[in-house]
Protein backbone atom coordinates (compact mmCIF):
# COMPACT_ATOMS: atom_id res chain seq x y z
CA UNK A 1 0.00 0.00 0.00
CA UNK A 2 2.92 2.42 -0.18
CA UNK A 3 2.74 5.25 -2.07
CA UNK A 4 -0.83 5.72 -1.45
CA UNK A 5 -2.81 8.77 -0.58
CA UNK A 6 -6.58 9.08 0.94
CA UNK A 7 -8.18 12.39 1.77
CA UNK A 8 -11.01 12.23 4.30
CA UNK A 9 -13.76 15.10 4.24
CA UNK A 10 -17.16 15.80 5.43
CA UNK A 11 -16.15 15.69 9.14
CA UNK A 12 -15.27 18.53 11.51
CA UNK A 13 -12.00 16.68 12.08
CA UNK A 14 -9.57 14.34 14.87
CA UNK A 15 -9.55 14.01 17.75
CA UNK A 16 -13.07 12.84 17.68
CA UNK A 17 -15.24 14.96 19.20
CA UNK A 18 -18.72 15.34 17.48
CA UNK A 19 -20.49 12.62 16.07
CA UNK A 20 -20.71 9.07 14.33
CA UNK A 21 -18.63 10.29 11.20
CA UNK A 22 -15.47 11.52 13.25
CA UNK A 23 -15.94 8.28 15.67
CA UNK A 24 -15.82 5.88 12.02
CA UNK A 25 -12.75 8.42 10.71
CA UNK A 26 -11.13 8.11 14.55
CA UNK A 27 -11.04 4.36 13.65
CA UNK A 28 -10.44 4.04 9.70
CA UNK A 29 -7.63 6.91 9.66
CA UNK A 30 -5.25 4.90 12.21
CA UNK A 31 -5.87 1.59 10.25
CA UNK A 32 -5.05 3.05 6.96
CA UNK A 33 -1.73 4.69 8.24
CA UNK A 34 -0.67 1.69 9.90
CA UNK A 35 -1.35 0.01 5.83
CA UNK A 36 0.75 2.18 4.71
CA UNK A 37 -1.45 4.51 3.82
CA UNK A 38 -0.68 8.76 3.59
CA UNK A 39 -3.83 9.95 5.56
CA UNK A 40 -5.17 13.43 5.00
CA UNK A 41 -7.73 14.68 6.87
CA UNK A 42 -9.76 18.03 6.81
CA UNK A 43 -10.68 19.70 9.86
CA UNK A 44 -13.13 22.38 11.21
CA UNK A 45 -11.61 25.29 13.26
CA UNK A 46 -14.48 26.92 15.74
CA UNK A 47 -14.55 30.72 15.84
CA UNK A 48 -13.66 32.09 19.46
CA UNK A 49 -15.98 33.66 21.28
CA UNK A 50 -15.21 36.96 20.28
CA UNK A 51 -15.62 35.62 16.68
CA UNK A 52 -11.87 35.47 15.84
CA UNK A 53 -11.01 32.57 13.75
CA UNK A 54 -7.38 31.03 14.09
CA UNK A 55 -5.50 30.66 11.19
CA UNK A 56 -5.38 28.19 8.70
CA UNK A 57 -2.79 25.66 9.23
CA UNK A 58 -1.54 22.09 9.16
CA UNK A 59 -0.16 19.43 11.43
CA UNK A 60 0.73 16.29 12.17
CA UNK A 61 -1.51 13.96 14.53
CA UNK A 62 -0.47 10.09 15.38
CA UNK A 63 1.25 9.94 11.86
CA UNK A 64 -1.77 11.06 9.97
CA UNK A 65 -1.73 14.69 8.35
CA UNK A 66 -4.85 16.95 9.50
CA UNK A 67 -5.50 20.21 7.59
CA UNK A 68 -6.82 22.68 9.31
CA UNK A 69 -9.45 25.64 7.51
CA UNK A 70 -11.30 27.75 9.50
CA UNK A 71 -14.56 30.91 8.62
CA UNK A 72 -15.70 33.68 10.32
CA UNK A 73 -19.74 32.76 8.80
CA UNK A 74 -21.75 31.14 11.23
CA UNK A 75 -22.81 27.92 12.10
CA UNK A 76 -24.13 25.64 8.69
CA UNK A 77 -22.83 28.55 6.54
CA UNK A 78 -19.10 27.92 8.25
CA UNK A 79 -19.53 24.57 7.89
CA UNK A 80 -20.22 25.06 4.07
CA UNK A 81 -17.70 27.15 3.29
CA UNK A 82 -15.38 24.88 5.07
CA UNK A 83 -16.55 22.17 2.64
CA UNK A 84 -15.69 23.92 -0.43
CA UNK A 85 -12.53 24.87 0.45
CA UNK A 86 -11.76 21.13 1.26
CA UNK A 87 -12.72 20.19 -1.96
CA UNK A 88 -10.49 22.77 -3.35
CA UNK A 89 -7.76 21.72 -1.81
CA UNK A 90 -7.84 18.16 -2.08
CA UNK A 91 -8.30 18.14 -5.67
CA UNK A 92 -4.81 20.10 -5.57
CA UNK A 93 -3.28 16.85 -3.67
CA UNK A 94 -4.65 13.94 -5.54
CA UNK A 95 -5.50 10.60 -4.17
CA UNK A 96 -8.19 9.03 -3.80
CA UNK A 97 -11.80 11.04 -1.62
CA UNK A 98 -13.56 9.67 1.35
CA UNK A 99 -16.47 12.02 1.63
CA UNK A 100 -18.61 11.19 4.59
CA UNK A 101 -22.02 12.22 3.85
CA UNK A 102 -23.44 14.50 1.10
CA UNK A 103 -24.57 17.65 2.34
CA UNK A 104 -22.53 19.29 0.06
CA UNK A 105 -22.04 16.93 -2.33
CA UNK A 106 -22.33 19.33 -5.32
CA UNK A 107 -19.01 20.68 -4.52
CA UNK A 108 -17.79 16.98 -5.23
CA UNK A 109 -18.45 17.81 -8.59
CA UNK A 110 -15.42 19.64 -9.17
CA UNK A 111 -13.21 16.65 -7.83
CA UNK A 112 -14.72 14.37 -10.49
CA UNK A 113 -14.25 17.54 -12.86
CA UNK A 114 -10.68 17.00 -11.99
CA UNK A 115 -10.47 14.26 -13.10
CA UNK A 116 -10.03 12.90 -8.77
CA UNK A 117 -11.72 9.85 -7.54
CA UNK A 118 -14.94 10.19 -4.85
CA UNK A 119 -16.01 7.62 -2.70
CA UNK A 120 -18.84 9.26 -0.75
CA UNK A 121 -20.91 7.41 2.82
CA UNK A 122 -24.20 8.27 2.18
CA UNK A 123 -25.44 8.54 5.75
CA UNK A 124 -28.86 8.10 6.47
CA UNK A 125 -31.81 10.16 4.86
CA UNK A 126 -31.33 13.14 6.00
CA UNK A 127 -33.66 15.41 3.86
CA UNK A 128 -36.51 13.15 5.67
CA UNK A 129 -35.37 14.29 8.97
CA UNK A 130 -38.01 16.29 10.69
CA UNK A 131 -35.97 19.22 12.48
CA UNK A 132 -35.31 20.19 9.12
CA UNK A 133 -37.46 23.49 7.73
CA UNK A 134 -38.49 23.40 3.72
CA UNK A 135 -35.37 24.95 2.31
CA UNK A 136 -33.16 22.90 4.20
CA UNK A 137 -34.97 19.84 2.91
CA UNK A 138 -34.80 20.46 -0.55
CA UNK A 139 -31.10 21.20 -0.55
CA UNK A 140 -30.14 18.01 1.45
CA UNK A 141 -32.33 16.30 -1.32
CA UNK A 142 -30.69 17.20 -4.11
CA UNK A 143 -27.25 16.56 -2.73
CA UNK A 144 -28.08 13.37 -2.13
CA UNK A 145 -29.31 12.91 -5.74
CA UNK A 146 -26.24 14.58 -6.92
CA UNK A 147 -23.75 12.30 -4.68
CA UNK A 148 -25.73 9.11 -5.38
CA UNK A 149 -25.05 9.47 -9.10
CA UNK A 150 -21.94 11.45 -9.51
CA UNK A 151 -19.73 9.23 -6.93
CA UNK A 152 -17.11 6.56 -8.26
CA UNK A 153 -19.00 4.65 -5.38
CA UNK A 154 -21.56 5.67 -3.25
CA UNK A 155 -21.64 3.71 0.22
CA UNK A 156 -24.39 2.91 2.25
CA UNK A 157 -24.54 1.87 5.62
CA UNK A 158 -27.54 -0.12 5.84
CA UNK A 159 -29.01 -2.34 3.28
CA UNK A 160 -32.15 -0.29 3.65
CA UNK A 161 -30.00 2.87 2.83
CA UNK A 162 -28.78 0.64 -0.66
CA UNK A 163 -32.52 0.14 -0.91
CA UNK A 164 -34.04 3.67 -1.07
CA UNK A 165 -31.00 4.77 -3.27
CA UNK A 166 -31.96 1.85 -5.43
CA UNK A 167 -35.56 3.49 -5.63
CA UNK A 168 -33.88 6.82 -6.18
CA UNK A 169 -32.04 5.33 -9.45
CA UNK A 170 -28.37 4.67 -7.81
CA UNK A 171 -27.83 0.69 -8.11
CA UNK A 172 -24.19 0.76 -7.58
CA UNK A 173 -24.18 1.52 -4.15
CA UNK A 174 -21.88 -0.99 -1.90
CA UNK A 175 -23.20 -1.56 1.79
CA UNK A 176 -20.66 -1.52 4.33
CA UNK A 177 -21.86 -0.82 8.04
CA UNK A 178 -19.73 0.62 11.04
CA UNK A 179 -17.67 -1.55 13.20
CA UNK A 180 -16.35 -1.07 16.99
CA UNK A 181 -14.56 -2.68 18.86
CA UNK A 182 -15.46 -5.13 21.19
CA UNK A 183 -15.63 -4.67 25.11
CA UNK A 184 -14.78 -7.56 26.89
CA UNK A 185 -12.97 -5.52 29.89
CA UNK A 186 -13.29 -2.05 31.58
CA UNK A 187 -12.80 -0.28 34.48
CA UNK A 188 -15.38 0.63 36.71
CA UNK A 189 -13.59 3.83 37.89
CA UNK A 190 -15.70 6.00 35.46
CA UNK A 191 -18.96 4.70 36.28
CA UNK A 192 -18.01 5.13 40.69
CA UNK A 193 -16.63 8.39 39.51
CA UNK A 194 -20.42 9.44 38.12
CA UNK A 195 -22.03 8.36 41.67
CA UNK A 196 -23.17 5.46 39.56
CA UNK A 197 -23.06 1.57 40.35
CA UNK A 198 -22.45 -0.91 38.17
CA UNK A 199 -24.94 -3.42 36.57
CA UNK A 200 -27.74 -1.18 38.33
CA UNK A 201 -28.30 1.97 35.51
CA UNK A 202 -29.37 2.14 32.25
CA UNK A 203 -27.55 4.82 29.14
CA UNK A 204 -28.26 6.62 26.38
CA UNK A 205 -26.06 7.88 23.97
CA UNK A 206 -26.66 10.62 21.62
CA UNK A 207 -27.35 13.64 20.38
CA UNK A 208 -30.57 15.44 22.24
CA UNK A 209 -32.81 15.87 19.49
CA UNK A 210 -36.71 14.72 19.11
CA UNK A 211 -35.59 11.79 16.30
CA UNK A 212 -33.68 10.18 18.99
CA UNK A 213 -36.53 9.86 21.02
CA UNK A 214 -34.67 11.27 24.36
CA UNK A 215 -37.94 12.77 26.14
CA UNK A 216 -39.75 10.05 25.49
CA UNK A 217 -36.97 7.69 26.76
CA UNK A 218 -36.78 10.09 30.23
CA UNK A 219 -40.55 10.44 30.47
CA UNK A 220 -40.87 6.29 30.39
CA UNK A 221 -37.99 5.92 32.91
CA UNK A 222 -39.33 8.93 35.27
CA UNK A 223 -42.80 7.54 35.07
CA UNK A 224 -42.48 5.44 38.00
CA UNK A 225 -39.83 4.95 40.84
CA UNK A 226 -37.39 2.66 39.62
CA UNK A 227 -34.50 0.52 41.34
CA UNK A 228 -31.84 1.88 39.07
CA UNK A 229 -30.87 5.12 37.24
CA UNK A 230 -30.74 6.65 34.08
CA UNK A 231 -28.06 8.12 32.05
CA UNK A 232 -28.29 10.58 29.30
CA UNK A 233 -25.03 11.57 27.33
CA UNK A 234 -25.72 14.31 25.66
CA UNK A 235 -24.95 18.32 25.39
CA UNK A 236 -27.04 20.06 26.50
CA UNK A 237 -28.42 23.71 25.66
CA UNK A 238 -30.35 26.42 27.68
CA UNK A 239 -31.47 28.09 24.51
CA UNK A 240 -32.69 24.87 23.25
CA UNK A 241 -36.48 24.25 24.14
CA UNK A 242 -36.32 20.63 23.18
CA UNK A 243 -33.63 20.06 25.91
CA UNK A 244 -35.32 21.98 28.63
CA UNK A 245 -38.43 19.85 28.40
CA UNK A 246 -36.12 16.69 28.23
CA UNK A 247 -34.22 17.89 31.86
CA UNK A 248 -38.02 19.17 32.99
CA UNK A 249 -39.43 15.58 32.73
CA UNK A 250 -36.54 13.74 34.42
CA UNK A 251 -37.15 12.77 38.19
CA UNK A 252 -34.44 12.71 40.69
CA UNK A 253 -32.89 9.29 39.07
CA UNK A 254 -32.15 10.83 36.15
CA UNK A 255 -27.99 11.85 35.55
CA UNK A 256 -27.13 14.12 33.20
CA UNK A 257 -23.28 14.17 32.73
CA UNK A 258 -22.56 15.90 29.59
CA UNK A 259 -21.32 15.32 25.95
CA UNK A 260 -18.41 13.03 27.17
CA UNK A 261 -15.67 11.90 24.54
CA UNK A 262 -13.37 10.18 26.30
CA UNK A 263 -13.41 6.95 24.93
CA UNK A 264 -12.06 5.02 28.26
CA UNK A 265 -15.25 6.37 30.11
CA UNK A 266 -17.92 6.05 27.32
CA UNK A 267 -16.56 2.36 26.84
CA UNK A 268 -16.64 2.26 31.25
CA UNK A 269 -20.19 3.03 31.03
CA UNK A 270 -21.31 1.28 28.15
CA UNK A 271 -20.07 -2.26 29.67
CA UNK A 272 -21.01 -1.81 33.23
CA UNK A 273 -24.77 -0.59 32.02
CA UNK A 274 -27.54 -3.20 32.97
CA UNK A 275 -28.83 -2.27 29.30
CA UNK A 276 -28.81 0.21 26.67
CA UNK A 277 -31.06 2.76 25.22
CA UNK A 278 -31.40 3.95 21.88
CA UNK A 279 -34.67 5.39 20.33
CA UNK A 280 -33.00 6.52 17.09
CA UNK A 281 -36.05 6.65 14.96
CA UNK A 282 -34.43 7.14 11.38
CA UNK A 283 -30.91 6.77 9.58
CA UNK A 284 -28.70 3.54 8.64
CA UNK A 285 -26.62 1.82 11.29
CA UNK A 286 -26.21 3.94 13.96
CA UNK A 287 -22.03 4.01 15.09
CA UNK A 288 -23.52 4.13 18.91
CA UNK A 289 -25.48 1.00 18.55
CA UNK A 290 -23.09 -0.94 17.18
CA UNK A 291 -20.98 0.24 20.38
CA UNK A 292 -23.04 -0.97 22.54
CA UNK A 293 -23.37 -4.63 20.75
CA UNK A 294 -19.53 -4.79 21.07
CA UNK A 295 -19.78 -3.99 24.81
CA UNK A 296 -22.15 -6.67 24.99
CA UNK A 297 -25.23 -4.56 25.99
CA UNK A 298 -28.52 -5.30 26.63
CA UNK A 299 -30.38 -3.25 23.80
CA UNK A 300 -33.64 -1.81 24.45
CA UNK A 301 -34.24 0.60 20.79
CA UNK A 302 -36.85 2.29 19.19
CA UNK A 303 -38.73 -0.41 16.71
CA UNK A 304 -38.14 0.24 13.16
CA UNK A 305 -36.32 -1.77 10.04
CA UNK A 306 -32.99 0.32 10.97
CA UNK A 307 -32.58 -0.62 14.19
CA UNK A 308 -33.84 -4.19 14.05
CA UNK A 309 -31.34 -5.13 11.35
CA UNK A 310 -28.24 -3.85 13.45
CA UNK A 311 -29.38 -5.19 17.22
CA UNK A 312 -31.19 -8.33 15.53
CA UNK A 313 -33.22 -10.91 17.42
CA UNK A 314 -32.94 -11.36 21.24
CA UNK A 315 -33.22 -7.02 22.33
CA UNK A 316 -36.01 -5.34 23.64
CA UNK A 317 -38.25 -3.06 21.28
CA UNK A 318 -40.59 -0.19 21.84
CA UNK A 319 -43.18 2.04 19.52
CA UNK A 320 -43.95 4.39 21.83
CA UNK A 321 -43.93 5.82 25.31
CA UNK A 322 -46.12 3.23 26.67
CA UNK A 323 -44.60 -0.10 25.57
CA UNK A 324 -40.75 1.08 26.84
CA UNK A 325 -42.99 1.88 30.22
CA UNK A 326 -44.01 -1.89 30.03
CA UNK A 327 -40.46 -2.73 28.94
CA UNK A 328 -38.78 -0.91 31.97
CA UNK A 329 -41.32 -2.33 34.19
CA UNK A 330 -40.40 -5.84 33.50
CA UNK A 331 -36.69 -5.23 33.21
CA UNK A 332 -34.83 -8.26 35.53
CA UNK A 333 -31.25 -7.54 35.64
CA UNK A 334 -30.66 -11.50 36.19
CA UNK A 335 -33.47 -12.47 34.02
CA UNK A 336 -33.04 -15.32 31.16
CA UNK A 337 -34.12 -12.68 28.31
CA UNK A 338 -31.55 -9.80 29.72
CA UNK A 339 -28.76 -12.41 29.75
CA UNK A 340 -29.77 -13.59 25.86
CA UNK A 341 -29.67 -9.97 24.76
CA UNK A 342 -26.50 -10.09 25.92
CA UNK A 343 -25.09 -13.31 24.34
CA UNK A 344 -27.13 -12.35 20.92
CA UNK A 345 -24.95 -8.71 21.06
CA UNK A 346 -21.85 -10.33 21.36
CA UNK A 347 -22.44 -12.95 18.32
CA UNK A 348 -24.34 -9.75 16.22
CA UNK A 349 -21.15 -7.92 16.13
CA UNK A 350 -19.03 -10.56 16.15
CA UNK A 351 -20.57 -11.47 12.67
CA UNK A 352 -20.54 -7.97 11.20
CA UNK A 353 -19.09 -5.46 13.14
CA UNK A 354 -16.08 -6.01 13.92
CA UNK A 355 -13.61 -2.66 13.04
CA UNK A 356 -11.10 -4.99 11.53
CA UNK A 357 -13.82 -6.57 8.82
CA UNK A 358 -15.28 -3.14 8.26
CA UNK A 359 -11.77 -1.37 7.85
CA UNK A 360 -10.68 -3.76 5.96
CA UNK A 361 -14.03 -3.64 3.15
CA UNK A 362 -13.59 0.28 3.03
CA UNK A 363 -9.69 0.09 2.40
CA UNK A 364 -10.09 -2.97 -0.45
CA UNK A 365 -12.71 -0.54 -1.94
CA UNK A 366 -10.36 2.84 -1.76
CA UNK A 367 -7.41 0.36 -3.42
CA UNK A 368 -9.31 0.28 -6.21
CA UNK A 369 -9.25 4.00 -6.82
CA UNK A 370 -5.76 5.23 -5.07
CA UNK A 371 -3.62 4.62 -8.07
Amino acid sequence: MAGKTVNILGIRGLPPAHGGFETFAGQLAPYLRDKGWQVNVYCQLEPHGDGRVQDDFEDDWHGIHRIHFGSRRPSSAGSISFDWRSVRDAARRGGVNLVLGYNTAVFCLYLRARGRPVVMNMDGVEWRRPKWPLHVKAWLYCNEFVGAHMANVPVADHPEIARHLRRHGCFRAEIIPYGADRVELASSAPVEALGLAAGNYLVSIARIEPENSILEIVKAFSSRLRQTRLVVLGQFSPDNMYHRAVQAAASSQVVFPGAIYEKSVVEALRFHALAYLHGHQVGGTNPSLVEALGAGNAVIAHRNRFNHWVAGEGQFYFADEAELIDILDRLDPTGVSTQVARERSAARHAADFTLDRVNGRYEALLARFAS
